[in-house]
């Protein structure tokens, strides 16, 4: 039984597509696109030489590709802060006077300490405030 070069290729695509979905590594989904694309070439009566290169140039160039694409989008994505990050550039509220020396502010739904940025302001119960940074337990507000 002799089988075409085209089947073999194909064959190839099968067995690159299997690790594909076990391990969920897409670089072997690009070699399986690129085997695919060889055996494209091999129905269409390309040499040993030709299919191979198909093969190497559409795999290497899915994966320089994807991989540019991949690395855009992963460092688009919005930050998640949490913890003390979180709560900076956050609005509270005033509940007693908060000055250079100190106060208490309702932030998050919790009741924090307080002291202004700048020693020389203060904030009256009611008055909204922004959290610039958190310092210990204390929120620095203006």
């Amino acid at each position: 039984m002799n089988i075409d070069a085209w089947l073999w290729w194909l064959i190839g695509a099968v067995g690159l597509g299997i690790p594909l979905v076990l391990t969920a590594m897409p670089e072997f989904g690009m070699f399986a696109v690129g085997a695919v694309a060889a055996a494209v070439t091999a129905a269409f009566g390309g040499g040993v030489v030709a299919q191979v290169l198909v093969f190497v140039i559409v795999s290497v160039a899915l994966i320089a590709v994807v991989r540019s694409i991949a690395n855009h989008h992963r460092d688009q994505r919005p930050q998640h802060r949490s913890g003390i990050d979180a709560l900076k550039g956050r609005s509270a509220l005033v509940l007693e006077r908060v000055d250079g020396s100190g106060g208490r502010i309702k932030l998050a739904g919790e009741i924090w300490s307080a002291r202004t940025l700048d020693a020389d302001s203060s904030f009256e119960p009611g008055q909204q405030v922004d959290v610039v940074e958190i310092d210990g337990a204390t929120a620095v507000v203006m």
